[in-house]
């Protein structure tokens, strides 16, 4: 019994003196995990560091102006949890006389050997100066060709030749689970390398509607704003620019705009130093469950049209709010966050097919895009007057009168809700104030369209409430219970 145990020991005692004798990189390979030594030689020279100063006055001013005298500037406008990676370090925010110069960190990378460079809209966002550090140490002032806050992209200029620069990959064909590497600056620590793996794509953040997000588990944190995403063939497919975090700091969910919507930004920076988009003049929502049922589709897909721009491209094509956009150009909408960056990669005047679903059946549409502006405002709801008898659907409703309906913008019909009685009504989300323009696919006019829809509900059947409130249309969807 002794010999065997001997040679298998022998055996364990060979094994890992010959493993502890192969090459690290040898070694990567046969575990599996990729090595980046390559990849990061090749391009991390292309990555750059970029320093922007705000000076004082200017600072104060913008700060008194804003009324929020003690939020850094690059933290303004982001959604809850959402921190875009750029560093401001040293800024007390004193809006006092003789405030200091504001100076703030980000990352960018070269795209041209001329000097042509990327970065985040937020990293250059109100700059007096921006200076740009390559990786050989020298600096350069760089010239702001421009900046578009939509997809959070800017491009630098600065007079050199001969730069080395990185190749332009695509995204599309990433695939979740693929390894990535960033390069950056965080907390301006340069030619800062992480790595890990795509998360997901198409993401929508709220922040850029108009940008279908890369999500990585790739380390980010402040400074790394701007820097390439890259992968395994050292080539650029997105920008890193947000991170998704209660604390600022990294905790595993990093965002990247993918570089396919990155360079259509540039191309029209360069040429024009703005860009503009397509305008579809659609408010939408998404499908739910009960949306779906309710409006007769098999499945919860697609983007719901919650109201649609008077006299927009979409009105024009005779799109109405209750439709369900499935396809935009040949491309399936699979929720709601899925159609904006779509219409917003196509120029104004653009012609494209929209396939949808009204009352149960598929329709298409020819639209022309109208160019990106901004959002309409809205009033504020309210009424008072004789609340009309509960109903199946659980609402006490009411007719507005000529002055409610002046306040609320002169809309097309409806009734006010006077009452929630309906717990699953409550869930779903309806209040008193509203104002119920539609049920499913029927306007409501007055409070006789309004009695006869209900009455010939089927029972115990979701159903969809097109809702007007505060100057903004959405659809509510519940089942009505006969135990409300």
């Amino acid at each position: 019994m002794t010999r065997p145990i001997l040679l298998t020991t022998g055996t364990l005692l060979c094994a890992a003196l010959l493993w502890a004798a192969v090459p690290v990189k040898a070694a990567a390979a046969v575990s599996g995990l990729p090595d980046f030594t390559e990849l990061v030689e090749q391009a991390g020279p292309a990555v750059v560091n970029i320093q922007v100063t705000q000076f004082g006055d200017r600072a104060r001013n913008r700060n008194r102006n804003r009324g929020d005298q003690q939020a850094p500037y690059d933290q303004e406008d982001i959604p809850e949890f959402f921190r875009r990676f750029f560093d401001t370090p040293g800024n007390p925010g004193n809006p006092g006389i003789g405030q200091p110069d504001r100076r703030g960190l980000g990352s960018g990378f070269i795209i041209e050997d001329d000097g042509y460079i990327i970065t985040n809209h937020h990293v250059v966002e109100d700059a007096d100066q921006i200076v740009v550090r390559l990786d050989d140490r020298r600096e350069f002032e760089a010239e702001l060709i421009g900046s578009d806050p939509q997809s959070d992209v800017a491009l630098l200029k600065i007079d050199a030749k001969g730069l080395p620069a990185l190749a332009i990959g695509d995204s599309e064909s990433l695939k979740p689970g693929e390894w990535v590497v960033a390069i950056g600056s965080p907390f301006n620590f340069e030619q800062s390398v992480t790595a890990g793996i795509v998360s997901a794509k198409g993401r929508s953040t709220g922040a850029q509607q108009y940008v279908p997000f890369i999500q990585t588990d790739v380390a980010i944190n402040r400074g790394n704003s701007g820097g390439p995403l890259l992968n395994l063939e050292g080539e650029v497919v997105g920008i890193n620019s947000w991170i998704l975090s209660s604390s600022g700091g990294y905790i595993g969910l990093s965002f990247s705009i993918p570089i396919e919507t990155a360079m259509g930004a540039v191309k029209q920076l360069r040429e024009t130093g703005t860009v503009s988009r397509g305008l579809m003049g659609v408010m939408i929502g998404p499908v739910t469950r009960e949306i779906a049922e309710a409006m007769s589709l098999d499945r919860s897909a697609g983007a719901l049209v919650n109201d649609v721009t008077p006299g927009g491209s979409a009105e024009r094509a005779g799109i109405q709010p209750g439709d369900v956009i499935l396809e935009f150009d040949g491309q399936t909408i699979e929720t709601s966050g899925d159609l904006p960056p779509l219409v917003g990669a196509h120029p104004p005047g653009a012609e494209v097919e929209v396939l949808v679903s009204r009352e149960g059946r598929k329709k298409r549409f020819e639209v022309t895009l109208d160019a990106l502006n901004g959002d309409s405002g809205g009033a504020e709801t309210g009424g008072s007057g004789p609340a009309r008898q509960s109903n199946a659907l659980g609402l006490a409703v009411e007719a507005m009168t000529a002055e409610q309906r002046r306040a609320l913008g002169n809309p097309d019909g409806g009734v006010i809700v006077s009452d929630v009685e309906s717990d699953a009504a409550f869930r779903a989300g309806i209040r008193p104030g509203d104002v119920v323009l539609m049920i499913n696919s029927e306007p409501v006019g007055d409070l006789g369209d309004f009695e006869d829809i209900v009455s010939g509900l089927e029972p115990d059947k979701a159903v969809a409430l097109r809702v007007l409130r505060d100057g903004v249309t959405s659809f509510f969807a519940y089942t009505p219970s006969a135990e409300d």
